[in-house]
């Protein structure tokens, strides 16, 4: 549920100070999410006391990563964060600065494509039948676009206008 709002932030960010801005932003999220992984493969490598072993069971299992997943989670959110910023910021030039809300869902819809399509194929490819996986591209798809056009751009709009009001 919470993942377009992702994108409203990057539309937010490249709105207000550009692609070049929103790229570094991106790069260095990615490079924090290795870290992340890392850190936590880290944990689960590590030995765990006896009488903890409940818990490190649990933590084990929460936290035990699926390569395939987090490549695909990896690739995904690079490819459609990037495309999102630059097709935001070239929407913006050509748009003169008018109609946010074009630029919001817009940028989105296209960001979308490049990370639904690589996470899925990655992730589930071989795993699953040609159907389900079509299914689950469109159904994810859709249900991103929904939540940035119902709740993502409004709360873009409300966030840019803030910003600049305090920012003046």
């Amino acid at each position: 549920m919470t993942f377009p709002f992702a994108y409203m932030l990057g539309d937010v960010i490249t709105e207000l100070w550009g692609f070049r801005i929103s790229k570094k932003i991106i790069w260095i999220t990615f490079l924090c999410n290795i870290v992340l992984v890392v850190c936590t493969q880290i944990g689960i490598w590590l030995p765990s006391p006896e009488h903890l072993s409940a818990t490190a069971s649990a933590y084990n299992e929460v936290f035990t990563y699926v390569p395939r997943i987090v490549i695909a989670s990896l690739v995904g959110f690079l490819l459609g964060e990037l495309s999102n910023a630059w097709i935001m910021e070239k929407i913006k030039i050509r748009m003169k600065g008018r109609r946010m809300w074009v630029r919001t869902i817009g940028s989105s819809a296209i960001g979308y494509v490049f990370d639904t399509l690589p996470f899925v194929l990655i992730a589930f490819l071989g795993t699953v039948t040609t159907r389900e996986l079509l299914l689950m591209m469109a159904l994810q798809y859709a249900s991103k676009l929904l939540i940035e056009s119902v709740f993502g751009t409004p709360m873009a709009y409300a966030t840019v206008h803030l910003i600049r009001k305090y920012n003046r």
